[in-house]
């Protein structure tokens, strides 16, 4: 007997419905709810914020860590010092107003055969200040043939690693030394200077020296009114040293981890840790500017700027660093994605050096369809090893970033040169359009 079709469609679309309806269910059950999307979107901003707020902390705390905890770390910074003109300049004009101070010219003059006293006598009642000017330059040319010897490097980093401990009293309030904090200014004895100074002039002829008692005189390292407030805050980013920075990875891994876009979250969070950066770099310019501006007279500036520098240089270095690392891994990050931009970009990469590989007629063979299969986890290795290596250097300095980025740039290139699948390639315009190769 035939069955009747208007009979049969039935059944069979309530069926259909049913399972419709079931499809449906388990969808939404997969789905979260837009309240719970929200939600993680609200927590993963938050997180990146406070890692891009905490991104300057960070490296302030890596900072105080080591002027605090590494001496040999903290005499790098000064060494540099015992060679600019600056310092040198500042150093003997100090040295040599002390020495004129304790030097005694009528004992100078007490060593004149007495048939020429009268003689003398009658020369200085025409020369009178001259004299001293001229044992004064004396004294002088003699504080800088030192001062730009090797001799004051030695003793200048000796002084530096004896008074480390006594910087680090200054600044949390622990140790002691040949530094010292008084009225909110960080000084260094040049006890040792003057007594080198001493003995040259006495070498030099001018025995009266000798006489002079063990000078103490001061040269400014630091000098602010915010010294000894800044105590409290240098300390705390002493204790927190190593683990801020690690925390602050923690965060931003978190933000990434829990955003619903997570691409686009890790170019977020890359790009905010390197804007953290970038103003704590203009935050030391501008407080290189200010601390100047408010030094005293008597303070020469262009030593307690060459001594600013110094003591900045290891934060400057790591501003460098954090930028340098955050815009390569944004960059790694998009250009992996699949925005229109990014697609373009990457297709003409590969396309130029596709066309390339197939003009000089090379095939991978093994090699170059293992490459094809692993060329996403070989691409990010090449990232990791060279924000690795950017890392792991001890201050890069602008052309060791350019060269560790033309190097990983270089093996990008051979990543895909590499990479063969044995398939034609297809080489792209400057429009991103593709166009046939061989």
């Amino acid at each position: 007997m035939e069955r009747d079709p208007g009979q049969s469609a039935v059944p069979d679309e309530s069926a259909e419905l049913e399972a419709l309806r079931a499809r449906v269910a388990q969808l939404e059950a997969g789905v979260p709810a837009r309240p719970r999307l929200r939600l993680r979107s609200f927590s993963a901003v938050l997180l990146i914020l406070v890692a891009a707020v905490l991104t300057p902390l960070s490296i302030l705390s890596s900072w105080a860590s080591d002027v605090a905890g590494d001496t040999d770390r903290y005499v790098a910074m000064m060494k540099p010092l015992a060679s600019d003109p600056d310092v040198q300049a500042a150093v003997s004009n100090r040295v040599t107003d002390a020495v004129m101070a304790h030097l005694d010219v009528d004992a100078l003059l007490a060593d004149v055969a007495p048939a020429d006293r009268p003689l003398v006598d009658k020369a200085l009642g025409r020369l009178g200040d001259p004299l001293t000017a001229g044992i004064t330059g004396f004294v002088h040319g003699t504080v800088e043939r030192f001062v730009t010897s090797d001799a004051f490097a030695q003793v200048w980093t000796n002084l530096n690693r004896s008074a480390h401990a006594s910087v680090v009293k200054a600044l949390t309030g622990e140790g002691g030394g040949a530094v010292k904090l008084t009225d909110d200014a960080v000084t260094l004895d040049l006890a040792p200077v003057i007594d080198q100074v001493k003995q040259r002039l006495v070498d030099r002829g001018l025995t009266v020296a000798g006489k002079i008692p063990e000078i103490h005189t001061d040269f400014t390292v630091l000098t602010s009114d915010s010294v000894g407030k800044a105590k409290k805050g240098f300390r705390a980013l002493e204790v927190l040293g190593f683990w801020l920075p690690v925390f602050t990875l923690v965060v931003a891994a978190g933000g990434v981890l829990l955003a619903v876009r997570r691409r686009r979250a890790l170019v977020t969070a890359a790009l905010a840790a390197a804007v953290g950066a970038a103003l704590l770099g203009i935050g030391l310019w501008a407080g290189r500017a200010f601390y100047l501006d408010s030094l005293p007279s008597e303070v020469s500036q262009p030593a307690a700027g060459a001594v600013f520098d110094a003591l900045a240089g290891y934060l400057r270095a790591g501003v460098r660093l954090v930028v340098t690392v955050a815009a390569v891994v944004a960059l790694a990050a998009w250009l992996t994605g699949r925005g229109r931009a990014a697609t373009r970009v990457m297709s003409m990469w590969s396309g130029g050096i596709g066309a390339v590989r197939d003009a000089a007629g090379f095939t991978g063979g093994p090699v170059g369809r293992w490459v094809h299969r692993a060329r996403r986890p070989l691409n990010w290795a090449v990232v990791v090893v060279a924000v690795a290596v950017l890392v792991a250097w001890d201050r890069p300095t602008g052309l060791v970033t350019v060269w560790i980025t033309l190097c990983a740039l270089l093996a990008l290139a051979v990543v895909e040169f590499l990479d063969d699948d044995s398939a034609p390639h297809l080489a792209a315009d400057g429009n991103g359009r593709v166009m046939g190769g061989s």
